[in-house]
């Protein structure tokens, strides 16, 4: 059994914008759809047969037309349509688009988002943290564009040089190993332990553990010179 073709979408298409009492003509220049209405600007609307780039790249491209530009696609089912809806209904809104989608079985065109200038709204508390992360991390020990696991962060830089400490004198107090060291945190970081580099052998003195001595191998590149902390 064949897909849907773009021609399927136009009649219900057609008739959505026929019902807002727009005259709809088809393939007008280089536009899928062309819907106009007395004394307002034109409306383009551009079929495709699922999310693409070049769906998006269509869609820009017209708003060099009129600033009413939608994208139209067939809807579909599952939570993995329902995750891309999502995801691509935020790429419309930062766009400036708007997303119709189409029941092909009774012909329902869904509209999810109106065409509207977007203004993106920052966080001033994510940049605080990421300005933190980047004033905290000690040389540059990441290759841009690598996965996210194992990434070193400032916070495994701090719980390398715990290690580090341990591997050097044995079981410490974690009071020590933060004057030793310069991490100021060094006993929560033992305690927390999220990697399983450490463990306690007496209330508040801790020892490396086996996997602990393999990360000071693994990262040895990214260890911070101890002449700076």
């Amino acid at each position: 059994m064949s897909g849907p073709k773009e021609t399927d979408l136009y009649p219900p298409v057609k008739a959505f914008l026929e019902g807002q009492g727009y005259e709809v003509k088809a393939e007008i220049g280089a536009a899928d759809v062309v819907a106009c209405r007395e004394g307002e600007a034109p409306v383009i609307v551009e079929l495709k047969t699922g999310f693409s780039l070049s769906l998006f790249h269509q869609g820009v491209a017209r708003q060099a037309v009129t600033d009413l530009v939608y994208l139209a696609v067939p809807r579909g089912q599952g939570r993995r349509f329902g995750k891309a809806l999502t995801d691509n209904v935020a790429l419309c809104r930062r766009l400036g688009l708007g997303l119709l989608t189409v029941r092909l079985r009774d012909g329902l065109v869904e509209p999810h988002l109106d065409p509207a200038p977007f203004t993106p709204r920052k966080s001033p508390r994510r940049q605080q943290r990421l300005l933190r992360e980047f004033a905290r991390r000690v040389g540059d020990p990441n290759t841009g564009g690598a996965t996210r696991v194992g990434l070193v962060t400032a916070y495994r830089q701090d719980a390398l040089c715990c290690a580090r400490h341990l591997f050097a004198q044995g079981p410490t107090r974690g009071a020590l190993v933060a004057r030793a060291t310069g991490v100021g945190r060094a006993t929560q970081i033992m305690r927390d332990d999220h990697y399983g580099w450490f463990e306690r052998v007496e209330t508040g003195i801790y020892q490396l553990t086996p996997k602990g001595a393999q990360a000071l191998a693994q990262y040895h590149d990214a260890l911070p010179d101890p002449a700076k902390g």
